[in-house]
């Protein structure tokens, strides 16, 4: 079991099942939520619990982005299927994740580079964005 919360604690969660490696996202409206590239990694909807209350918005027709109203801290990225993100820097602890690929590179911003040890994908990857095992 993994836990993690937001920067004033307000917003609480706990996940219990297998996380999916960290991907990088350079999409742009990972990079304005964020103020750099986001990094994730996710876990079956039915293995997180959620404790406080995490405010939505819907930042596309497909997908919306939990964020603690109090101070701010982004959370979690909701698409569709059977996994929900889970920004990796509001995990407590020792995580034992890495990341293992990058998504969107064509947005990346021009004021870093992205390295080159792991995968990268100009655009959506689902082979990098759904790594855990039905």
């Amino acid at each position: 079991m993994k836990t993690g919360s937001c920067l004033c604690g307000d917003v609480r969660f706990e996940l219990t099942g297998e996380l999916r490696p960290v991907i990088a996202c350079h999409c742009v409206q990972c990079r304005k939520t964020s103020g750099h590239h986001v990094a994730a990694t996710s876990v079956r909807r039915d293995q997180i619990t959620v404790q406080g209350e995490v405010t939505w918005y819907q930042s596309s027709d497909t997908a919306r982005r939990g964020f603690c109203a109090t101070c701010g801290s982004n959370l979690f990225w909701d698409g569709t299927g059977a996994n929900i993100s889970v920004f990796a820097g509001t995990l407590d602890g020792d995580t034992g994740l890495d990341i293992r690929g990058h998504i969107y590179c064509e947005y990346k911003g021009d004021y870093y580079d992205i390295p080159t040890d792991a995968p990268q994908s100009a655009g959506y990857d689902p082979e990098l964005t759904t790594m855990i095992k039905d």
